[in-house]
């Protein structure tokens, strides 16, 4: 079934659900742990993507497009061991305060730890601490199942609800971290009411 499937870009997603696959992504990430938007959040937030944009553009190989530095994504998971939870229902069985996640930017795939490390220098981001570990990460090529959701984050569950009755009809289910692309930048102080996330989940 997934080599029938339709690819999709990775900044692209439609209103309703759909499954398609997802282009495999070389990231710049940084990791945290506890509720999204809080103080420790929109501070590693702002760190990996002041480190993205200074990292020299001509990375990408001949010819490929350049990766939209100016947009964060997210992966989201709950420690091993805990009641598993489905598409529908990821932050409502466990406290979010127990989650675990990686905020990462789209690089060019020939982006190496060295460039990383030059870029957090160059940047200086007055957002950077000692303890903050950045690292490249690589996302393979994977069937998901997704959605745009508008407006505030509060009001995901229902686009979840939505998502996680498409992938019961496909008959799949989330195999792996959640994951939200952010199509518009935003701080803590930014009204919500304008926001377009992609809600995308690995599927199997």
């Amino acid at each position: 079934m997934a080599d029938a499937l339709l690819p999709t870009a990775l900044l692209a997603a439609g209103d309703e659900p759909e499954l398609v696959r997802s282009p495999a992504t070389r990231y710049v990430a940084v990791l945290g742990a506890g509720a999204p938007g809080n103080e420790e959040y929109y501070r590693r937030m702002a760190l990996v993507s002041d480190v993205a944009r200074a990292l020299v553009p001509d990375r990408a190989a001949p010819g490929a497009a350049a990766p939209d530095r100016s947009v964060v994504e997210g992966q989201y998971w709950y420690p091993e061991g805990s009641a598993p939870v489905g598409i529908a229902d990821f932050y409502s069985v466990h406290p979010v305060t127990e989650l675990s996640y990686r905020l990462m930017v789209a690089v060019a795939q020939e982006t190496t730890a060295d460039d990383v490390a030059a870029a957090r220098t160059a940047a200086a981001s007055p957002s950077d601490t000692a303890g903050d570990a950045l690292e490249v990460v690589d996302l393979p090529e994977e069937t998901v199942v997704q959605v745009m959701h508008h407006g505030p984050f509060a009001d995901e569950l229902a686009t979840l609800d939505r998502l996680g009755r498409f992938a019961a009809g496909a008959g799949v289910a989330r195999s792996g971290p959640h994951r939200e692309v952010y199509l518009v930048a935003y701080t803590a102080e930014t009204p919500q009411d304008g926001l377009r996330t992609i809600l995308r989940d690995p599927v199997a």
